[in-house]
C-alpha cells in the first residue's frame, strides 16, 4: 500500500473499499474512521471506491480496516508472495516477519522456512519493493517468486556445484582432525602449528564468510540467528588458538582448537547442503503437478490443426488431443472415444473411458483413440491451476501449532548466549583455565541451533500435503491439516457422497383412479429445466415412454421441499413429504405404499395439485439410488479409527434409514433442509465432538462451513468446494478415512520434529555448558539436528491412502 508520510508523526493510509453504494456510505465509513483514536482527517471517494486516510505513525491499517468492516463494508486486501534468501533458522522467520508487518498497509505476514517465501496480506497498493525494502533493512534479500523458481530450477550452467563448500571444507578440514583420529589407534602424529593455521584460515574465512555476512545483518538489525551463533563459537575457538601459537611461537605447539572452527564450520555447511536436498525433496509434489501443464495445443480451425501455444487458446476452440499426449485444458469430448489416465490428477489407478459428452483434465493424458475436445477453462481456471493453488496455499500457511515454535525463537539466540557467557565466566571462576572456559562456551554457541525448530512443521505439512495431492487429497491450508487429525465424528450427506447420486424412477402411483402416466406428464413439466438428479431421472424415464411433456409455467423451486408451477392451467407441486405435509394434503391409499417404498429404501416424491379450497394428491414416485461400493468400506474404516458416523440427509426417513442400515451409519437424521443440517453440525460441536462434514451439492456448503473441518467431493458444485477445507479429487469415500490418516500421520511428524527439536537443545546445552561435549561433536550434532528432523518428515512420501491401495474397482459389500 502506498502511504506517504506527509510530517514524522502522521501518514497517509489508502484503503480500497468494498461495498459502498451511496453517498451515506460515505459519510457512515468516515464517521467510523474518524472515531478511531489518533486519526487525522478523512476523505471517502464513491467514484474511486477509496479511502485517504491521515493518521498517526503508530496507527494500525489493522485497526482502521476492521472499522471500516464494523461500519458494514470491506476493504479489499491482496496476497504478495516475496522469494526470502538468507534465512537460516527459526529466529530469522520471526526478525522478517516484524519488518513485514511494521509496513504500512501490511495486515499479515507469514514466513515459511522450508519453502523460503512469505506470503503478506496487504490492504490497498502495497508495491513489492516497499516489502522487499523492509526485508532487506531487516538483513534477507527478496526476490520474487517466479525469478526465485527459476532460478532454482534452472541454475546456471557456469555456476559451481552446491556441495562445492563441503568438499573444499572437508579437504581442508581431514588433516586437522587426521592426529585425533590416529590417537586412536595409538600412533602419535602432530601436526605444526603454523600448517594448522594455514588449512584453518580458509575454511573460517572463506567458507566460513557466509556465517560471519549473515550473523553482521542480524547484529545490524539488532536480533540474532544461527549463522551469530556459529560466527561467533568458531571465531573464539579459531582466535584462541591463534593466540596460543603466537605465545608459544619460539617452543613447543601446544593444544590448539583449529581443527574445533574447522570442523564446526564444515559440518554444518554440510548439515546445511543436506538440509537444502532434503527441502526440495518436499517441494517434489508442487514440481510435479508443474510438470504436467502442456505448453502446444493443437487447435481445429476450419479442419485444419493448428498447433499454438497453450495460453492462446481460448474458451469455446475445439482441442484436437492424439494418443500419448497431454490433456492442454479442461473441456469436454465432442467426438472420439479413448481412455484417459487421471491418475496424477485425481488419484485414480486405472485409465477412465471417455466419449462425447465428457468431461476431460487438462493435465491428465490420452492414452488411446483421438479426441475432440471443446474448451471449458484454461489459464488459472483449469482444475490443475486451481489444485496447484491449493497445495500451493497449504505449503504456505502455518499450522496453528508453529505459534509456539514462533515465541520460543524469538528469544532463543540472546538466551543462549546469556547462557554461553555464565558458561565461561562460570568456568574461569571454578578453575580459572581460561582455555577450558572458552571452549565449554564455544560447545553451548554451537551446540544451539533454531534450525530444526523452524523446519519441524512447514516440512512435515509439505510433505504431508504434497503426498495426499497425489492420491487425489486437496488440502486447502495448514489449520485444516492440523483439525482433521482430531476428528471425533464424520457427518455424511447421503446423495452423491455414499450413494452414486443417479437415482433413477422405479415407481409411479396415481391416487385413486387417476393415470400413471399423468403423473409422470406432469412430474416432468416441472423437472423439464432442472438440473437435479431426481429430475434427470424423471425425465429419462418420460423419454424412455415417449410421452409429451407440457410446458410449465412460473415453475420455482422451493428449498429443501421440491418445486412448483402451473402446468396445463393447475397449480402443481411435486417434493418431498414434508412439502406434503405442510400443503395439509391427505395422501389416503398411497400412504401404505409409500412406507413399504421407503422400508425397501425408495426415496419418494408426492405430486399435489393446488385446488381452490385444498391441496389434493395426484400420486408418488419412488427413486432408487444405488448405494457405492466403497462406502461400505468407508464406513467401516472410520469405525476402525474410533470415529462415529451421522448421515444428514433431506430424503425421508425411511429411505435414509434403509441406507444407513445397510451402511451400518451409527445415526440418521432426515428430511432436513439445507440451514438444519448447519445447525446439526453446531449442535455436535456443542456436544464436544471435533466434527467434519462431507458434502457434494451446493445445499451442503452452510453445513460444510459449520464444521470443524468440511470435506467435498470434486465430483460436486464449485461451491461446496470452496467451502471445504479438503476437496477429494474422486467421489471415493473410502478418501475421507485416508485425510484423517494423513493428517495423522502429519501431525504425529509435526510433533516428534518438535519433540526432537527441543529435547535435542535440552539435553545438549548443559552437556556443553558442563565442559562434557566437545565442540566438534557439538558441530556435528547441530549440523545433522536440521538433517534428521526434516528426513524424518520426508518419510511421510511413502505413505499411500486405503482408497488407492485398494484400486480402481474397490471393496463390495461383502468385503
Amino acid at each position: 500500500m502506498s502511504t506517504t508520510a506527509s510530517t514524522s508523526k502522521f501518514q497517509e493510509f489508502k484503503l480500497p473499499i468494498e461495498g459502498m453504494t451511496c453517498a451515506s456510505c460515505v459519510s457512515r465509513i468516515e464517521k467510523a474512521l474518524e472515531a478511531l483514536p489518533g486519526v487525522e482527517s478523512t476523505a471517502v471517494n464513491l467514484a474511486t471506491e477509496e479511502a485517504t486516510v491521515r493518521a498517526s505513525a503508530d496507527v494500525d491499517v489493522g485497526a482502521l480496516a476492521d472499522a471500516v468492516r464494523k461500519a458494514g463494508y470491506d476493504v479489499r486486501s491482496s496476497p504478495i508472495e516475496l522469494g526470502i534468501e538468507g534465512m537460516t533458522c527459526a529466529s530469522c522467520v520471526g526478525r522478517v516477519e516484524k519488518a513485514l508487518l511494521k509496513v504500512p498497509g501490511v495486515s499479515a505476514a507469514s514466513v515459511n522456512l522450508a519453502t523460503e517465501k512469505a506470503t503478506v496480506t496487504a490492504h490497498g497498493g502495497v508495491s513489492f519493493a516497499t516489502l522487499a525494502g523492509a526485508v532487506e533493512k531487516a538483513g534477507y534479500g527478496a526476490k520474487p517468486v517466479e525469478a526465485t523458481s527459476a532460478a532454482s530450477a534452472a541454475p546456471a550452467a557456469a555456476s559451481l556445484p552446491q556441495w562445492w563448500p563441503v568438499l573444499a571444507g572437508t579437504l581442508l578440514t581431514l588433516p586437522l582432525l587426521l592426529p585425533m583420529l590416529l590417537q586412536l589407534f595409538g600412533i602419535e602424529w602432530e601436526l605444526r602449528g603454523w600448517v594448522q593455521l594455514a588449512l584453518a584460515t580458509p575454511v573460517q574465512f572463506w567458507l566460513g564468510a557466509r556465517f560471519y555476512r549473515a550473523g553482521w545483518k542480524a547484529v545490524k538489525a539488532g536480533s540474532g540467528n544461527m549463522d551469530l551463533l556459529v560466527a561467533l563459537g568458531t571465531s573464539a575457538a579459531y582466535g584462541l588458538s591463534v593466540f596460543l601459537l603466537w605465545q608459544h611461537r619460539n617452543g613447543d605447539t601446544p593444544d590448539l582448537y583449529f581443527e574445533a572452527s574447522a570442523a564446526v564450520i564444515t559440518l554444518v555447511l554440510l548439515g546445511k547442503w543436506l538440509e537444502s536436498r532434503a527441502k526440495r525433496q518436499t517441494a517434489d509434489a508442487i514440481r510435479s503437478l508443474n510438470a504436467l501443464r502442456p505448453t502446444v495445443a493443437r487447435v481445429l480451425v476450419d479442419g485444419v490443426e493448428v498447433s499454438t501455444a497453450v495460453e492462446q487458446v481460448a474458451v469455446g476452440d475445439v482441442v484436437v488431443i492424439r494418443p500419448g499426449e497431454r490433456v492442454p485444458v479442461d473441456g469436454e469430448v465432442i467426438d472420439g472415444r479413448s481412455h484417459i489416465n487421471e491418475s496424477l490428477i485425481t488419484g485414480e489407478s486405472l485409465p477412465v473411458a471417455k466419449a462425447v459428452g465428457d468431461k476431460v483434465t487438462g493435465g491428465s493424458v490420452n492414452e488411446e483413440g483421438v479426441l475432440q475436445v471443446r474448451t471449458l477453462a484454461i489459464g488459472t481456471e483449469t482444475t490443475l491451476a486451481r489444485i496447484i493453488r491449493m497445495v500451493e496455499s497449504a505449503q504456505a500457511a502455518k499450522a496453528p501449532i508453529q505459534r509456539i515454535v514462533d515465541r520460543v525463537s524469538a528469544v532463543f539466540v540472546p538466551v543462549v548466549l546469556g547462557l554461553a557467557l555464565l558458561t565461561f565466566v562460570g568456568w574461569f571462576l571454578y578453575n580459572g583455565d581460561v582455555q577450558h572456559a572458552v571452549i565449554s562456551a564455544v560447545a553451548v554457541l554451537v551446540i544451539a541451533c533454531p534450525c530444526a525448530l523452524g523446519l519441524a512443521t512447514p516440512t512435515a505439512i509439505m510433505a504431508g500435503t504434497g503426498v495426499a495431492a497425489r492420491q487425489g487429497i486437496l488440502i486447502k491450508d495448514a489449520e485444516a491439516l492440523e483439525v482433521a487429525h482430531s476428528v471425533t465424528l464424520v457427518a455424511f450427506d447421503k446423495t452423491g457422497t455414499l450413494t452414486e447420486g443417479k437415482p433413477s424412477l422405479v415407481a409411479i402411483e396415481a391416487a385413486g383412479a387417476g393415470d400413471p402416466n399423468e403423473v409422470l406428464q406432469l412430474a416432468a413439466a416441472l423437472q423439464n429445466t432442472s438440473d437435479h438428479p431426481l429430475a434427470h431421472a424423471v425425465l429419462d424415464k418420460i423419454r424412455e415412454h415417449r410421452i409429451a411433456v407440457p410446458q410449465a409455467q412460473e415453475a420455482k423451486a422451493l428449498p429443501g421441499r421440491g418445486v412448483q408451477g402451473v402446468v396445463l392451467g393447475r397449480q402443481i407441486l411435486l417434493g418431498s413429504t414434508r412439502l406434503m405435509n405442510e400443503s395439509n394434503a391427505a395422501p389416503g391409499a398411497l400412504l401404505s405404499e409409500a412406507e413399504r417404498l421407503e422400508g425397501e429404501g425408495r426415496t419418494i416424491s408426492w405430486l399435489l395439485a393446488q385446488e381452490e379450497s385444498r391441496t389434493r394428491v395426484l400420486g408418488l414416485l419412488a427413486f432408487g439410488d444405488t448405494v457405492k461400493p466403497a462406502s461400505y468400506a468407508a464406513v467401516k474404516r472410520l469405525r476402525e479409527l474410533g470415529i462415529k458416523t451421522v448421515m444428514l440427509t433431506g430424503d425421508n426417513q425411511g429411505s435414509a434409514n434403509a441406507v444407513a442400515r445397510d451402511l451400518g451409519i451409527d445415526e440418521v437424521r432426515a428430511e432436513l433442509l439445507p440451514g438444519d443440517k448447519a445447525s446439526i453440525v453446531d449442535g455436535l460441536r456443542k456436544q464436544g465432538h471435533v466434527v467434519a462434514m462431507v458434502g457434494d451439492g451446493l445445499n451442503d456448503a452452510p453445513s460444510l462451513v459449520a464444521a470443524d473441518v468440511g470435506l467435498s467431493m470434486s465430483t460436486g458444485t464449485d461451491v461446496a468446494m470452496e467451502a471445504a477445507g479438503i476437496t477429494l479429487m474422486r467421489g471415493d469415500p473410502r478418501l475421507v478415512a485416508d485425510s484423517f490418516d494423513v493428517s495423522r500421520r502429519t501431525y504425529s511428524k509435526i510433533k516428534q520434529g518438535l519433540f526432537w527439536a527441543f529435547a535435542y537443545n535440552v539435553l545438549g546445552i548443559p552437556l556443553a555448558a558442563l565442559g562434557l561435549l566437545n565442540p566438534v561433536i557439538a558441530g556435528a550434532a547441530m549440523a545433522f539436528s536440521s538433517v534428521s528432523v526434516v528426513s524424518n518428515a520426508l518419510m511421510l512420501r511413502r505413505w499411500r491412502g486405503a482408497a488407492t491401495a485398494a484400486g480402481a474397482l474397490g471393496p463390495t459389500q461383502g468385503d
